[in-house]
């Protein structure tokens, strides 16, 4: 199986800042990438809180509400998995991926991958990751971090999780809020090897 059919897990946990996994969603799909996406039980009420919005329970639903939200309507493959569902195909080492990206982490869902707990299928897929030895890269938004954050995202970074927190760069001469959030997930997507945001990158001084 090649990379280029081989899904991406995309986790969405209940950390503010639910636009950088919309933006991230949105380029890959039109980079035609397939992406298995597992949003948390706490994620539906973030969405409430932060836009008013209702995000269907239903796997179909799910689909649909991301990709609206998007703004890609046909483009690559997603497949949404109820939180809850740890029978789920991403829940075995066997079911082949590219890796996986959680965007963003809650610092609730950072200190129970970092003592082996998996109460749902995020959690899960995400510690199927660790013991395979494959690619987990995590973007924490949370501020200021306590010393247990701390101690946590290192017991991570220790076994070999890249971690990518939403803290934008500013030599791209940034314009909009889009600007800030694609910078940030395209630095995320490079851990994984994944190239699908036209951002300005830095050339060095001339």
């Amino acid at each position: 199986m090649s990379n280029n059919t081989k899904p991406l897990i995309l986790g969405v946990s209940g950390a503010s800042g639910l636009i950088y996994a919309v933006r991230a969603i949105k380029f890959l799909l039109e980079a035609d990438y397939s992406i298995e996406l597992v949003a948390s039980k706490s994620t539906y009420m973030v969405w409430q809180s932060e836009q008013e919005i209702r995000m269907p329970p239903e796997p179909t639903g799910q689909e649909q509400f991301w990709r609206e939200q998007a703004g890609v309507a046909l483009s690559g493959k997603l497949r949404c998995h109820p939180w809850g569902d740890v029978g789920a195909g991403i829940a075995s080492g066997s079911f082949a991926t590219l890796g996986m990206i959680i965007i963003p982490c809650s610092m609730s869902t950072v200190a129970k991958l970092a003592v082996g707990l998996s109460s749902d299928l995020l959690e899960r897929a995400a510690d199927v990751q660790l013991k395979e030895g494959r690619k987990l890269v995590i973007v924490p938004r949370e501020t200021p971090f306590s010393l247990i954050h701390l101690r946590n995202l290192t017991s991570l970074a220790e076994v070999g999780v890249r971690i990518v927190p939403a803290i934008p760069a500013w030599y791209h001469n940034p314009q909009t809020i889009e600007d800030l959030v694609d910078f940030v997930v395209a630095r995320a997507l490079d851990q994984l090897d994944i190239d699908c945001i036209p951002i300005q990158r830095w050339q060095g001084r001339h």
